[in-house]
């Protein structure tokens, strides 16, 4: 029997708890870097801190509505607009706007993980970093979660397939082509990265020999000289110039390389030397499924016309 006033009381507590049935109905839980949290589907307002979570997120065709400044270009570039609230720098949010904007999803990757404590104490904040050493298969870990969180999964399965049958395509054309060495430029210096590297996916996933089979892991990559290069002499060299990727000033890549000693190397007098694109490279440093693609295609190009 519920007594006088009991009926309202009543009506109430079932309203409550439908509309936590409801919203537990339209949520997905998200497992990530650094734990794991309930998140609704289709997220508004999303602020994104990650290039690659962005360029999987513009590949599908999602919205966001807030970015991090920086100098987007390529095919991000139209995140430079004032029509996407600016949140901070890709290092450091302004945690007045992310609190503002009232997000329902925040996400972070690599150089933003660090904020991630902070900004989970504002709102629901997932980590999308990524294993360079398994960055393909991440990637599509990673496709696969936001595509399910906005429900864009018939499109992502058919960009992961289209993806591995292409990167099959491209191990196979670089299988005959030689040794590779990637070599990052900036501020008029060079460092080279190898297998297991921030950008070892040329060599663990792509098929390209490493020229250098002993070059340190690190974020910065190996300190080298043009004697390096003239020493381990590639038969291809592919090259990131890391000043035009930030929009620094200072001297370009292809005019740093044109010197006596790095031309006596088998790449330079072949025609081999392959400038990569910047942004899909060091901004997005290829953990986006788009930036992957886009890489992917381009190798296979440079690879099969050679």
């Amino acid at each position: 029997m519920i007594r006088k006033g009991g009926v309202k009381a009543f009506a109430k507590i079932a309203v409550l708890l439908g509309a936590h049935y409801v919203a537990a109905a339209h949520a997905v839980e998200i497992t990530h870097k650094q734990g794991s949290l309930d998140v609704p589907f289709d997220p508004k307002p999303t602020l994104v801190f990650d290039p690659g979570a962005l360029d999987t997120l513009d590949t599908l065709g999602v919205d966001v509505q807030g970015v991090g400044e920086d100098n987007w270009s390529g095919s991000l570039e139209k995140y430079r607009s004032d029509a996407y609230l600016k949140v901070g720098t890709l290092f450091e949010p302004n945690y007045e706007v992310v609190y503002g904007a009232k997000p329902q999803l925040v996400i972070v990757a690599d150089r933003s993980a660090p904020k991630f404590r902070q900004l989970s104490g504002i709102a629901p904040t997932i980590d999308l970093t990524v294993d360079t050493r398994n960055l393909v298969s991440q990637v599509e870990d990673n496709t696969r979660l936001l595509a399910k969180l906005y429900q864009k999964e018939p499109m992502a399965e058919a960009k992961i397939k289209a993806l591995n049958l292409s990167i099959a395509k491209l191990h196979e054309l670089a299988t005959n082509k030689g040794t590779g060495l990637i070599v990052l430029t900036s501020g008029g210096k060079l460092s080279a990265y190898g297998p297991g590297s921030r950008f070892g996916v040329l060599h663990d996933s792509f098929g390209v020999q490493p020229a250098a089979t002993d070059l340190k892991i690190s974020m910065h990559g190996q300190v080298i000289s043009y004697e390096y290069i003239a020493k381990v002499d590639p038969d291809w060299l592919f090259v990131i110039d890391r000043d035009a990727a930030i929009g620094t000033a200072g001297v370009a890549a292809q005019q740093l390389l044109d010197n006596p000693i790095v031309s006596r190397s088998k790449a330079w007098k072949s025609g081999h030397v392959v400038y990569l694109d910047n942004n899909d490279w060091y901004m997005v440093g290829v953990s986006g499924i788009g930036a992957l693609q886009r890489t992917v295609d381009t190798l296979s190009v440079v690879l099969g016309s050679k």
